[in-house]
């Protein structure tokens, strides 16, 4: 018998956790964070306090794990679709709760180490590491496969948990990329064999399942880069560069026109450091040979007056704060804490959207209303999502064939376009399950 826990993920965009218990053993798909929760206790961590797990628990930052304390003895693996904060930032404070490795691609590894040594934490759990398109016997019972995905973090994969039951495909976080700037395009022929071998049920990452469209490639966020800092009169000003710390593609294509525009590059931001390392460390870029990398503010206070002294025409700034971040780089700059000035008509490049919280839509408005104040160039929205929209959707479920639906990361109110693609495809209602967080239900 198959039973499902959705743990965290199901209420909000963040805090990704499911536990899908097979009989008596118990696989634990991704654990994070929920970033609006969890950003003031990083902002605490930044300034030496320690982290309580419980009060994070407590806080909404982190999955409840209380939720599943009668299956905690059943845990066989935590399995992680890939690096990003939602999914993989609960680690460090929750996983030792469990007896059991993490299972996860080798760039995952790193950035959940980074991770961890960011917060001096030590991690107990063993990792072990599973390349995409490769499976791994979990228990007599249960094998694990990583099937190659495109996302906006390198090696991302879907995981396929094959059980006596049948097969369950777990897809946080995809879209179909087939000019992917970094690693390969999506594994269409392993999703179609399994969809003709049978698939019992999907967890498809449903954000945007009421956008009735294709979610374009990252070829197409790097030509939209490329025309705003090839093609925009520059010359004497500041270019600020900034976007998600994790998106290593979309920063590899900053540093190639960085070059071009024959000027030093300067990375400024701990989350940065933190995601250059760990693709620094497997080869995936060598960023540190083309730019610089300065991590904590006292060093980037310094850096920026060394940038004022020899000319800031010089110099691209690739920085933390593309949501407006308070104590994110971007942020300190414009409030004055870092003793840098912005002027006039230098460059703000946005390469990124707003994250659709309140918070981030505050905070995004309050740091451009600053922009404007002193005059700079804003460049938004030059990004494409990491997350598949109605149709990609639609080409998993006709590849996969799933018996049941499970839409989720996000409320009910983000996800239910998966609803109504499901039933204009013919599936029947009570074949779409829908799930709150620490809801429970069997499926076979």
């Amino acid at each position: 018998m198959i039973e499902i826990c959705t743990v965290g993920g199901y209420d909000e965009v963040g805090r990704n956790m499911t536990a899908i218990k097979v009989d008596n053993e118990v696989v634990i798909l991704d654990m994070g964070v929920f970033m609006d929760k969890y950003i003031p206790f990083n902002n605490a961590l930044e300034e030496g306090m320690s982290l309580n797990p419980n009060e994070l628990i407590r806080a909404g930052a982190v999955p409840d794990i209380n939720l599943i304390s009668d299956w905690q003895k059943m845990v066989k693996a935590i399995v992680l679709s890939h690096g990003h904060l939602d999914h993989v930032a609960g680690i460090p404070y929750l996983a030792d709760r469990f007896k059991a490795p993490l299972i996860c691609t080798e760039y995952t590894a790193e950035v959940i180490k980074a991770i961890a040594s960011d917060q001096k934490l030590k991690l107990s759990n063993r990792i072990k590491v599973l390349n995409p398109n490769s499976s791994i016997k979990l228990t007599n019972s249960i094998k694990i496969e990583f099937i190659q995905a495109t996302h906006s973090i390198p090696q991302t994969v879907m995981i396929a948990l094959h059980t006596k039951y049948g097969t369950i495909v777990y897809t946080n976080d995809f879209k179909f990329d087939n000019s992917p700037i970094l690693g390969k395009k999506p594994n269409y022929e392993r999703l179609r064999e399994l969809g003709k071998q049978g698939v019992l049920a999907v967890f498809m990452d449903s954000i945007y399942s009421s956008d009735a469209k294709k979610t374009p490639s990252e070829a197409v966020a790097r030509e939209m880069l490329k025309e705003v800092m090839l093609g925009t009169e520059s010359e004497g000003k500041l270019v600020i560069v900034t976007t998600f710390s994790s998106h290593i593609a979309r920063l590899k294509s900053a540093v190639e026109f960085g070059g071009l525009m024959k000027r030093k590059i300067i990375f400024l931001g701990r989350s940065l450091s933190k995601y250059i390392g760990a693709a620094e460390n497997i080869n995936l870029v060598d960023f540190s040979k083309k730019g610089e990398v300065v991590r904590f503010s006292s060093m980037i206070k310094s850096k920026l007056k060394e940038v004022e002294k020899k000319g800031r025409q010089k110099y691209l700034l690739i920085v933390t704060g593309h949501q407006g971040e308070p104590g994110s780089v971007l942020q300190k700059i414009i409030s004055g804490k870092l003793g840098f000035r912005i002027g006039y008509e230098d460059l703000v490049i946005f390469s990124c959207t707003v994250i659709p919280t309140e918070i981030n839509r505050k905070n995004r408005e309050d740091l451009e209303k600053a922009l404007r104040a002193k005059g700079v160039r804003i460049f938004r929205d030059l990004h494409v999502s990491g997350h598949g929209a109605r149709e990609d959707e639609r080409d998993l479920l006709n590849m996969l064939k799933p018996k049941y639906i499970i839409p989720s990361h996000g409320p009910r109110e983000m996800v239910k376009g998966a609803a109504e693609l499901a039933q204009e495809m013919g599936y029947d209602k009570d074949r779409i399950k829908f799930s709150h967080n620490g809801n429970r239900f069997k499926i076979g």
